[in-house]
């Protein structure tokens, strides 16, 4: 598309229709809906297929997993519990003020912008989408530049499902997503990183639209004292190689490192070994296991590897055998051991394949390492002993938590999702997203029995009893 007319004139059409239609009914939120579960039912194998395009090979069963089935989950609970989020909440109201009513209503805050990331473009499309049409907004998304099959599928079937006043689909070039950022939307939504994050919030702030940014950062994954050998801890093994290798690493919420019992270290390799194994024989031209969506990600993890190396570092391939290739940009997962606090793997999100294996000594220590650096997006921790579950979660800090496994707090709809810090700011999925993308209109609802009336000049005697009685 053309840069300043086409976007200005998109965002213009919807903002428009938004005014005209402030407080669309539930009827025709729900229709919404359902238009976008049927798209993504009825699309389903070209979606995956471009998907598939644009990472040069993800397998479509991880693109109906990851992707399409939180996507209709996400959309299904909106529409099942709708009726119930649109209804005007009571609230209390003070003794003095009796025997009048409040309540909070939500309405729809207008036009909606949602920014879109390249790892999961479809999930992080329709996820958000799903929240803001259940709150009747009109949304205008920005697809990734990175995914250009996947973006131009989702324009053309937007725009054949949805009339063009009610949602529509923006492709182009970073230069796109900087005018996109500086739109006076009524919310801004962007999934991406924190860097990124960064200058949208100051785009937005020009026309001070509220944003709500889903971000990343190092996400810990903690092996607890309890889950330290035996089936516990090869569970634990099982459940973070599998988080970790699901899109090549290439998720927001993947575990960055793993803090684990001192001593412990080989014993985890030998597991991840044989995990992946069952998972992924001959992972350098298995079906399941994504490449690297473009030389500029795959260089920088090479690059990763290439620093940890020089200094000093154990790099452990945990497929041995499996090598790295540039032409495909497959990166088979390694393992890395005494790495120096400095190194960028260590202080940058990963996003991909490589994960940092940390010995502690004790629980105060790898509590101390997490609290330390800033807070994570999501944290991971293994252990049956509920006294050590308790501690973790109440003396750590993070967007999200999985007990005794990994990934699986985001699928959960009647969870919030966002981050906290250089991780995120404000939260979506579910009533979280509803209430992100409305109004909480404050109604108070006077009654003509009132006292308040007895409440105004000229100040007098009865005044003062009265103001007496409040004060006391």
């Amino acid at each position: 598309m053309s840069h300043s007319d086409s976007l200005l004139d998109r965002f213009t059409h919807l903002h428009a229709a938004a005014r005209l239609d402030p407080n669309p009914p539930r009827e025709l939120r729900e229709r919404r809906l359902h238009t976008l579960d049927r798209l993504l039912l009825d699309n389903e194998a070209a979606i995956a297929d471009a998907v598939r395009r644009d990472f040069g090979h993800r397998s479509p069963a991880e693109t109906r997993l990851l992707e399409l089935f939180p996507s209709h989950e996400a959309i299904r609970h909106a529409r099942r519990h709708l009726a119930r989020w649109m209804r005007p909440e009571a609230r209390a109201v003070s003794l003095w003020f009796q025997p009048a009513r409040a309540e909070v209503r939500y309405q729809p805050l207008g036009a909606v912008g949602i920014i879109v990331p390249w790892n999961y473009p479809v999930f992080l499309a329709a996820a958000p989408l799903a929240s803001a049409l259940a709150a009747g907004n009109r949304v205008l998304i920005k697809m990734s530049e990175y995914t250009p099959a996947t973006s131009a599928l989702l324009a053309g079937l937007v725009a054949r499902y949805f009339a063009d006043d009610e949602v529509s689909v923006v492709e182009g070039d970073v230069g796109v997503a900087q005018e996109f950022a500086r739109l006076p939307f009524d919310h801004l939504l962007f999934t991406g990183s924190t860097p990124v994050g960064r200058h949208v919030m100051r785009a937005a702030a020009e026309n001070l639209t509220p944003v709500t940014l889903e971000l990343g950062g190092k996400s810990p994954a903690i092996i607890g004292p309890g889950s330290a050998d035996g089936a516990s801890f090869a569970h634990a093994v099982e459940r973070i190689v599998i988080g970790k290798c699901l899109n090549a690493g290439q998720t927001c919420i993947a575990p960055d490192y793993v803090l684990l019992p001192a001593g412990s270290e080989q014993a985890f390799i030998a597991h991840a070994r044989q995990v992946l194994a069952r998972c992924y024989p001959d992972i350098g031209r298995s079906a399941d296991y994504s490449t690297i969506v473009d030389r500029r990600q795959y260089d920088r993890l090479v690059g990763y590897l290439a620093e940890a190396r020089a200094a000093g570092a154990q790099v452990v391939d945990l497929a041995p055998g499996a090598t790295a290739d540039a032409a495909s940009r497959r990166l088979p997962p390694v393992a890395l051991l005494d790495l120096p606090a400095d190194l960028r793997i260590m202080r940058e999100e990963i996003f991909g394949p490589l994960l940092p294996l940390l010995p502690y000594a004790d629980m105060d220590q790898a509590i101390a390492f997490v609290n330390q650096r800033p807070r994570p997006l999501a944290l991971y921790y293994f252990d049956n002993d509920r006294a050590r579950i308790a501690r973790v979660l109440d003396q750590t800090v993070s967007g999200g938590v999985t007990v005794n496994d990994t990934i699986l707090h985001i699928a959960q709809d009647d969870l919030p999702f966002g981050g906290v810090g250089p991780s995120g700011m404000g939260c979506y999925h579910g009533f979280a997203g509803f209430e992100t993308f409305s109004v909480r209109k404050a109604v108070f609802r006077q009654s003509r029995l009132s006292a308040v009336g007895l409440f105004k000049p000229p100040y007098g005697k009865l005044f003062a009893r009265l103001t007496g009685l409040l004060l006391r």
